[in-house]
């Protein structure tokens, strides 16, 4: 179904044609929602922009636009307020007949993308070696649920996990392999290094402390640059385990990635340097090869290059996400690519991009996209750190999440005098507690920093994930206290929209589509969370002032219809965050 916001701009881009001429054929219309009820549903405001080439007062034009728009199906009588704004009213029986319209569409009415296309997503990233840790939240929860709304909207995605597997503390993690393992390259099918953060640190001490060993783990890296066998070896040991380690946390997160390290485009990285050097755009700089783009200055007022080979022949990070972005293009065939990064980072993707740029390896229709995001803060106000000043580590995040979800539990339980088996408790608390962590982050405009509070997220009665997954299983109680098969609704009965908070909710579950492409337009996935709170909202309102299972027929099937598409519409909308529903909490 296109959406309602879609049609109007459809019928107003025509009335526009009508009226002044083919020239305003691809003239925006300017239809947007209502920014209060008062003037309606929906405005369209194209006359005041107009006004000036058509040398007409702006109430003019839009009365010439409103003598010819054909809306009468959809709307009452269109109105002129203010300079020159058209404001327009939906019709009952519209609305009653969209909701109907889309009672037995599995997508509730959303429409696939008209142009559906390769789309790279490349978020989460951690280090190898290095455990995930509250600072990988955010990119992780976020890159999943833009790529989760993608794929609804039809797009092909390729989700990608760009791990930091190259480099040259290898070379001391593989010195200290094998000083600590010197069998395990030999029974590598046993070998559990255990705590690999804990490893880490270890071999660290001793790169830090022991010249002898700090040679030994620089002649490791050169070994391993090589295509060394044993070197090599050792490298992917270490990685599996970090692999390992990482996909318990996407497991608990419910989170899909193709990895593609950065060890993945090593092969790449001197033909990278050498088509730059081709295009005379290189540069030396105190030894290292650089380019120089304009815009980019250093604290001095000095320009400030991006490096892509080092002054001892090697490459950084902005070489490899030079070759990253070639391959996605020339191989992947990507026509948007998404790197879902901390705001810290901003000014690298910048100077990257417009490299690629200068080089020309951006070609039309391909559009690359930096998704910043701001900090995990503490309820001080400061980065959440643990006691001892560390980051928090991602599981002991989630499981602090589970165990509060589980002590609101069971103190709800007993203020209810309820009786639950231990398995429902469990169930609920990490379904509960993954959710609200996630939701807290979505919620938020990602640009934004934000506070970490348990309590706040898991809060039954803000804009929260128990409270939006309360809403969802508060409308499966109705159908098992009232014994109604939501599946088996009469799909023609007629829908009566005859309160205020009926035609109030009926507007709102009509939005999805427009929600939707906004967040896919946008890539803000707080906007979807404002929606669903917003529909919870509404439902609760409707809920309280229009009886359900009480009133008589016709009247009873209306509104039981639209609590099924309530229902289905908050577990759709939350499972493009991440976030399954419970039937009963």
């Amino acid at each position: 179904m296109i959406s309602i916001q879609e049609q109007l701009k459809q019928k107003f881009s025509q009335a526009l044609v009508s009226a002044f001429g083919s020239q305003y054929s691809n003239t925006d219309p300017v239809v947007v929602a209502a920014s209060n009820p008062r003037f309606g549903d929906y405005q369209c405001n194209v006359a005041l922009s107009l006004a000036k080439p058509l040398q007409q007062k702006p109430r003019d034009i839009a009365q010439q636009i409103i003598d010819r728009v054909d809306v009468g199906v959809m709307c009452e009588t269109p109105e002129i307020a203010g300079p020159g704004f058209i404001n327009l009213t939906l019709k009952p029986d519209y609305l009653a007949a969209q909701l109907n319209s889309i009672q037995s569409d599995p997508r509730l009415g959303v429409e696939q993308a008209e142009e559906p296309q390769r789309e790279i997503v490349d978020f989460s990233s951690p280090n190898i070696a290095k455990e995930m840790h509250v600072g990988h939240l955010r990119s992780t929860i976020i890159g999943d649920s833009i790529a989760r709304i993608l794929e609804f909207r039809g797009h092909d995605v390729l989700r990608l996990n760009h791990v930091g597997d190259w480099g040259t503390q290898f070379g001391m993690l593989i010195a200290y392999l094998r000083e600590v393992y010197p069998d395990a390259l030999v029974a590598a099918d046993a070998l559990d290094i255990g705590d690999l953060v804990a490893f880490y640190r270890k071999a660290k001490v001793r790169f830090d402390e022991d010249t002898e060993f700090k040679e030994i783990a620089r002649q490791e890296v050169v070994k391993l640059q090589a295509g060394d066998e044993d070197s090599r070896k050792a490298w992917q040991l270490l990685c599996e385990q970090s692999r390992r380690e990482f996909q318990v946390i996407y497991d608990r997160l419910d989170i899909q990635l193709e990895e593609r390290g950065e060890s993945f485009y090593n092969p790449l990285l001197q033909g990278v340097v050498e088509d730059l050097a081709e295009l005379g755009i290189l540069e030396e700089n105190e030894g290292a090869q650089c380019v120089f783009v304009e815009g980019f200055t250093n604290k001095s007022g000095d320009p400030l290059p991006l490096i892509v080979q080092k002054s001892n022949g090697g490459y950084n990070y902005a070489t490899t996400d030079l070759a990253a972005l070639r391959y996605r293009i020339q191989n992947d065939g990507a026509k948007r690519i998404i790197y879902v990064t901390d705001a810290g980072q901003a000014n690298h993707f910048a100077q990257v991009f417009k490299v690629a740029k200068k080089a020309g390896w951006l070609p039309d229709g391909v559009e690359i996209v930096h998704v910043p995001f701001g900090l995990v803060l503490g309820e001080d106000g400061g980065k959440i750190k643990t006691r001892s000043g560390e980051s928090v580590r991602l599981r002991d995040l989630l499981d602090e999440a589970i165990s509060h979800a589980y002590s609101d539990l069971e103190t709800r339980l007993q203020t209810e005098q309820r009786e639950e088996t231990e398995a429902f408790k469990k169930e609920v608390a990490t379904a509960i507690g993954i959710s609200a962590v996630k939701y807290a982050d979505l919620s938020q405009n990602r640009v934004s920093n934000y506070i970490f509070s348990y309590d706040r997220m898991l809060d039954l009665k803000g804009n929260t994930a128990p409270y939006l997954i309360y809403a969802y299983a508060r409308i499966k109680s109705i159908s098992r206290k009232g014994e109604v098969d939501f599946d088996k609704l009469d799909s023609n009965a007629k829908i009566m929209l005859d309160t205020e908070q009926e035609l109030i909710l009926a507007k709102h579950l009509l939005q999805l589509g427009e929600t939707l492409a906004e967040v896919e337009r946008e890539l803000l996935p707080n906007r979807l969370c404002q929606y669903l709170f917003e529909l919870s909202q509404k439902f609760n309102q409707f809920f309280e002032n229009c009886p359900v299972l009480k009133s008589e027929e016709p009247l009873r099937t209306s509104r039981l219809i639209l609590c099924d598409l309530t229902a289905r519409t908050l577990k759709l909308g939350l499972s493009l965050l991440g976030i399954p529903v419970l039937e009963r909490m």
